[in-house]
């Protein structure tokens, strides 16, 4: 991760304390409203704890590998459909695909594992 990446985050993470702390001790006092000190201390101070406690649970989520695509299949039980002899048709959740075994055939309602992926065509194999 670059170095300038991490430093936009936490500006970023930082957004909401800054413009707080601007409209408090800025903006309101030119307005004739003064805030004491110690209440706007103690909000910016809650502002940077919620991100603290927050922050490294958000970057996880940003930092995952989004995988799409035929290759999230790879190594997922599936159930046959149509018999695979060695084409057929297999469910992987709620959706079906063309398969083809690669060890033999298989039965409707045998479970097969996902282990390469030819075009849309799903290549298992029978569990043994």
């Amino acid at each position: 991760m670059r170095k300038w990446s991490k430093a936009l985050r936490v500006l970023i993470l930082l957004a909401d304390e800054i413009v707080v702390g601007l409209l408090l001790l800025v903006v309101l006092p030119a307005m004739g409203l003064h805030i004491p000190l110690k209440a706007v201390l103690l909000l910016l101070a809650v502002l940077i704890g919620k991100d603290i406690i927050a922050a490294p649970r958000i970057w996880k989520d940003f930092e995952k590998d989004v995988k799409v695509g035929l290759e999230t299949l790879l190594g997922k039980e599936a159930t046959v459909i149509r018999e695979l002899n060695p084409e057929g048709i297999i469910k992987i959740g709620n959706e079906f695909w063309n398969a083809r075994c690669i060890n033999g055939s298989a039965k409707p309602g045998e479970k097969v594992k996902v282990v390469k992926t030819r075009g849309t065509m799903l290549l298992v194999e029978r569990r043994e």
